[in-house]
């Protein structure tokens, strides 16, 4: 009988640890989830979110806008799901956190100067960690963006574009149309 009390005890504590790994998981997760929500990650990385109308069934798979900066190129937001071909889905956390908060992804492409790396620098080491596990946690969405493109290349996708003052003020006036101050 001492024999099946010790295996039921042994039982139990692994059945009890597992559960409480599970929760802390949960809870970092969770805890990821609720810093991409606030942190707008959504903004950028999700399918016509910058036109308006962000689709919600590609949540965080990739924009289909790119960010324009004269003299550097335009840059598309990537996929961050856990797709394999088109996404994180290779990257490891560390990996994912090294990005987030150093700007340098695994083949060593530094990230666009659009990205908020360097404000995401300052994250502690445990919210990093939880964001890493939330995005490793995303259903996968196969959507493999265009770009990066250089300055000389052409684009294939909707642009918004960086611009000095004198250069956005001095382009024409669209015609027709309510003036501004009375849409």
């Amino acid at each position: 009988m001492p024999r099946i009390s010790a295996i039921f005890a042994i039982a139990a504590t692994a059945i009890l640890a597992a559960a409480i790994h599970g929760a802390r998981a949960d809870a970092q997760t969770e805890r990821g989830k609720y810093l991409v929500t606030v942190g707008g990650c959504n903004d950028c990385h999700t399918p016509g979110a910058l036109m308006g109308q962000p689709n919600m069934k590609e949540f965080l798979g990739g924009s289909d806008v790119a960010f324009a900066i004269p003299g550097l190129g335009a840059f598309v937001a990537p996929n961050l799901t856990s797709d394999k071909a088109t996404g994180l889905g290779s990257w490891t956390r560390a990996q994912i956190v090294t990005a987030i908060t150093t700007g340098k992804r695994p083949d060593g492409r530094i990230l666009a100067p659009i990205m908020p790396w360097m404000g995401l620098a300052h994250l502690t080491h445990p919210d990093a960690e939880a964001i890493a596990a939330y995005l490793k946690s995303l259903p996968p969405v196969h959507h493999k963006v265009p770009g990066p493109f250089g300055p000389d290349d052409k684009v294939s996708t909707f642009v918004m574009t960086v611009l000095p003052a004198d250069v956005y003020n001095g382009m024409p006036k669209p015609a027709g149309g309510p003036p501004p101050g009375e849409r």
